[in-house]
């Protein structure tokens, strides 16, 4: 961030050129990722819990379907949704608290920005691109996340294990951690947020070799009725290009 006014509500007329040109798939993928890094980890610094940091990142995704990125600053866009996302979980951020902990995102170890007329600029575009972002998605900004899904489906893949099976491989926390990194692309809004669920303890037992015991039916049937494997295999998938890209984006 060269300086607090270099985040506005559109990108700068030199980032596009006089004819309109189609935005590069593989680049706009790219830079979603890196986005939602920066929300995640921005997350962290503000103290936000793991469902608001999902409602921010699939603000930013709904909003970017919607519209065409190249055509706005996405970390502006990203700012603005971890503000609209806390009021929406209940969980309210300092517009203050967002653009200093964003401003040393980029400017490592810098002192905490001046209230002067670039920090109130900015300010401003915070809350205007809140106000452009409820009106791409038609107000509807509250979001059914598989974070309670997973919850439950972990419980009861628990009580199917024995104890020791259970205790002697993390399946519960790379469970976590998998649907976490769901966020940096767009599957929150292509996906059922079950199958998510599904998928991301299905890889995780995969992963660390733990069997579950078989009856009639196999277990992600018996806990979400209406997946099949072939959703799961396309919810790992999609996850597994995440993770080739994130060595793109580093």
């Amino acid at each position: 961030m060269a300086s607090s006014s270099s985040l506005s509500l559109s990108s700068s007329s030199s980032r596009r050129s006089d004819q309109s040109q189609e935005s590069d798939p593989s680049r706009d993928v790219k830079t979603h990722f890196r986005v939602c890094r920066f929300i995640m980890e921005a997350g962290v610094k503000l103290g936000m819990r793991s469902v608001p940091v999902a409602t921010a990142c699939t603000l930013y995704h709904r909003f970017c379907a919607r519209v065409d990125i190249s055509a706005y600053e996405p970390f502006l866009v990203a700012m603005s949704c971890m503000y609209l996302a806390g009021k929406v979980e209940e969980q309210h951020l300092r517009t203050r608290d967002i653009i200093n902990v964003s401003h040393r995102y980029f400017r490592s170890g810098s002192a905490p920005l001046e209230c002067d007329q670039d920090f109130w600029d900015l300010r401003d575009s915070v809350v205007q691109c809140e106000l452009l972002i409820l009106r791409q998605l038609n107000f509807h900004v509250s979001f059914q996340h598989p974070h309670k899904f997973l919850l439950h489906y972990l419980l009861s893949v628990r009580a199917l294990l024995n104890r020791h099976a259970w205790a002697r491989s993390p399946v519960a926390e790379v469970s976590w951690a998998l649907l976490r990194d769901c966020y940096h692309g767009d599957m929150c809004i292509r996906h059922a947020p079950q199958h998510m669920a599904i998928a991301a303890i299905y890889l995780a037992l995969h992963s660390y070799g733990v069997e579950l015991p078989r009856g009639d039916r196999e277990w992600w049937e018996v806990l979400c009725s209406d997946v099949t494997r072939a959703q799961i295999d396309a919810v790992i998938s999609d996850l597994l290009q995440l993770y080739d890209l994130e060595a793109k984006c580093l």
